[in-house]
């Protein structure tokens, strides 16, 4: 199977745009009980993903435009191409810029 990040981020990206919520996502891999999830994310600029954390390992990969990883007093600025690892305690994920990101997680097997 084939999927288009650039479609997908071109889809989510116009979505975002015209949604209140300025967000739109979609997963493309894995799934709720699957030990691997890969979700292409659109944030409208300024809105961000409100502080979290994740079981297991994180990945953001920035897919257009430019976005800001803060975990407590870390600051850290990605734009195209560039990939984030999340740490392992609460943080966030902030859209300097209309952004689209494939953000991965991967559950720790016992």
């Amino acid at each position: 199977m084939k999927t288009s990040l650039t479609e997908l981020a071109e889809t989510h990206l116009t979505l975002a745009r015209q949604l209140s919520s300025g967000r739109s996502a979609e997963t493309v891999h894995g799934g709720r009980d699957k030990a691997l999830r890969q979700t292409v994310m659109a944030l409208r600029a300024g809105e961000h993903l409100h502080e979290h954390e994740h079981p297991g390992e994180v990945t953001v990969q920035v897919l257009h435009g430019r976005m800001r990883l803060v975990a407590g007093p870390y600051r850290h600025e990605a734009g195209i191409g560039d990939l984030l690892t999340m740490p392992e305690h609460r943080h966030r994920v902030e859209a300097l810029e209309d952004s689209v990101f494939l953000f991965t997680t991967a559950l720790r097997l016992p």
